[in-house]
């Protein structure tokens, strides 16, 4: 009774809700116009700056962006193992923003670089070591701190809007859609105000003007926490997974038990990890089901905890099932980001082989047409949630419209359309090469890089469908204990996407190679080189990956939650409601 009248008094003292957005969103906001407006034209920094040569200058940043996808694993670990979500962010902003300021000091301070390179000279001189070890340090303390804000920062959002308490009219997929929203605006800004400014004005205030804003975000963040509903760690959610999994392995030879009634089960056990709802059995995995049987070995005593190398509840158990469930539709989103990549490579040189001229004086940078790519995704973004939500509500019941899967299968449909549109424009682009004369010369074709909006755009509406969606999914069915570590998988996709892109690439430029030179992605002269069937490569790899998709959506089982309505426990009843959350 008196532990009831605690949870009570705990229940009412959790805040969260709308009023925390502000703190949250400008954490978020500042931290990706910091990263964005530092990788962006960070290879320029380092070229003009540091006077690095071009391939040290791209391994240093491909190394950086290496380390950076899996800090977050070890930030989603902290959070859900140790710190909790609040302090990881807390922590890891301040270890980010340090590394902020030595950069933006090695930018201003004439010492911490090389000196200006002299007017006729061919080589200029490099960094030296101390000058180097700055660098290196600085973006070691950024993929640090970028690897604890990525993965918690979006869990630690959806944490505020607690969707068993039917006062709360919010719902974590509205959340998402803002999430991603107020991303993208901080990148459209990082890769148009940030880049313009460092180019033109210099790399100080380039660097400075994120490093101040950041500033500004950890103390928002820090005086939003009265505010936040905080949710306490529960303890290393890898160490629960592999206890379930030697459990179930020293038990494999046991026949399964007649009714998954007789599984172990010990809610007071549980508490710490199931407080938005139990897990329930499912009949998948049986094998796992092993490590809940009770048998004499086990030693177990009524009132004491087992050993849980030995024997898990239920919920344990679950919860390794749901992770290993997530597993092919985490893949499934792997080749959307690989299709993605190519703005940044192939698409940036045909947009720097085309007229990109707007007057006679001035012409689009290059690397500016991913505008199209974020205008178009926040377009979408504010589409979906305003409109295309409350009119799919009407035909399917579901307060979020579609499902995620659905969301996510649309995103697919997009991207494919995206990859062969862009094959289409590269016949045209080399169509009107071939017509001027041009495809033997490195001289702009005439025709327009607009030609190119297309991709660009189908990309941006594809990733604000399968992106958000994506999302959606690993923070709804990730057991509530391993949130963070399921935001880190999401970023571990988008890692694994780019060295996919990085496979592809090599695997098509070495078997495509001909005995006359010729390449389908020449490295000197796009016009000599077949873009256009890389792109269908692409587009046939994303078909058959969609149809695999289908399947895995088909297949796959919603986790089911038993979750106890907050009314109905406050005047002790038992209300028990099953949710597949879609």
């Amino acid at each position: 009774m008196e532990r009831m009248e605690s949870k009570g008094c705990r229940r009412k003292r959790q805040n969260g809700g709308l009023v925390t957005m502000p703190f949250i969103f400008a954490n978020e906001a500042c931290e990706k116009l910091a990263v964005v407006g530092f990788s962006t034209n960070m290879i320029s920094y380092l070229t003009t700056q540091l006077h690095m040569p071009l391939t040290k200058a791209a391994n240093t940043l491909t190394n950086f962006g290496g380390t950076s996808s899996l800090t977050p694993l070890l930030g989603a670990f902290m959070a859900d193992a140790y710190a909790g979500r609040f302090w990881t962010i807390t922590v890891a902003s301040i270890i980010y923003q340090i590394g902020m300021i030595s950069l933006t000091l090695s930018a201003i301070l004439p010492h911490l670089r090389p000196p200006p390179c002299k007017l006729g000279e061919q080589v200029c001189q490099e960094a030296d070591t101390g000058q180097l070890a700055i660098l290196y340090a600085s973006l070691l303390l950024g993929a640090l701190g970028s690897g604890g804000i990525r993965p918690c920062v979006v869990a630690f959002g959806a944490d505020q809007f607690d969707e068993s308490d039917p006062k709360q009219t919010t719902k974590t997929w509205r959340y998402f859609n803002w999430y991603y929203f107020v991303m993208g605006v901080s990148i459209l800004v990082a890769v148009t105000v940030l880049v313009y400014i460092q180019d033109n004005i210099g790399w100080g205030w380039g660097l400075g003007i994120p490093t101040i804003a950041m500033f500004f975000s950890i103390i928002a963040f820090i005086g939003g926490y009265p505010l936040y509903r905080n949710l306490d760690p529960a303890g290393s959610p890898f160490t629960r997974l592999l206890q379930v999994s030697v459990a179930a392995f020293r038990k494999r030879k046991l026949a399964m038990v007649s009714d998954p009634e007789l599984l172990y089960q010990n809610d007071e056990l549980d508490a710490p990890i199931s407080i938005g709802g139990k897990l329930l059995h499912t009949i998948h995995m049986k094998f796992l089901d092993k490590a809940a049987i009770v048998v004499e070995e086990d030693n177990f005593k009524q009132g004491q905890a087992p050993n849980l190398w030995r024997l898990n509840t239920v919920h344990r158990v679950e919860e390794l099932k749901s992770i290993i469930r997530m597993g092919p539709i985490w893949a499934a989103g792997i080749l959307l980001i690989t299709a993605y990549a190519q703005q940044n490579t192939f698409s940036l040189q045909q947009a720097k082989s085309m007229d990109r001229h707007l007057t006679k004086s001035f012409q689009i940078p290059a690397g500016s047409m991913s505008v199209f790519t974020m205008t178009s995704m926040l377009t979408t973004i504010a589409f979906y949630d305003r409109i295309l939500v409350p009119v799919a509500s009407k035909f399917t019941g579901l307060e979020r419209g579609i499902s995620f899967l659905h969301r996510m299968g649309i995103g697919f449909v997009i991207s494919i359309f995206a990859t062969l549109v862009a094959g289409f424009v590269e016949i045209k682009r080399k169509h009107v090469a071939s017509a001027h004369g041009l495809i033997n010369s490195q001289q702009p074709i005439p025709i327009p890089v607009f030609w190119l909006v297309p991709q660009y755009c189908l990309h941006g509406i594809a990733e604000a469908f399968m992106s958000i969606g994506h999302l959606e999914f690993f923070y709804d069915q990730a057991p509530e204990s391993m949130r963070s570590s399921a935001m880190a998988l999401f970023w571990t996709a988008i890692s694994v996407g780019n060295y996919a892109s990085t496979l592809l690439v090599t695997l098509v430029h070495k078997f495509s190679a001909g005995s006359d030179g010729s390449n389908w992605l020449p490295d000197d002269n796009l016009n000599k080189g077949k873009l256009e069937y890389f792109y269908w490569l692409i587009t046939l790899l994303q078909v058959a990956n969609l149809i695999y998709y289908l399947f895995c959506a088909k297949m796959y089982t919603f986790k089911p939650i038993q979750v106890h309505n907050k009314e109905i426990s406050d005047s002790k009843e038992s209300g028990v409601e099953l949710a597949n959350k879609v």
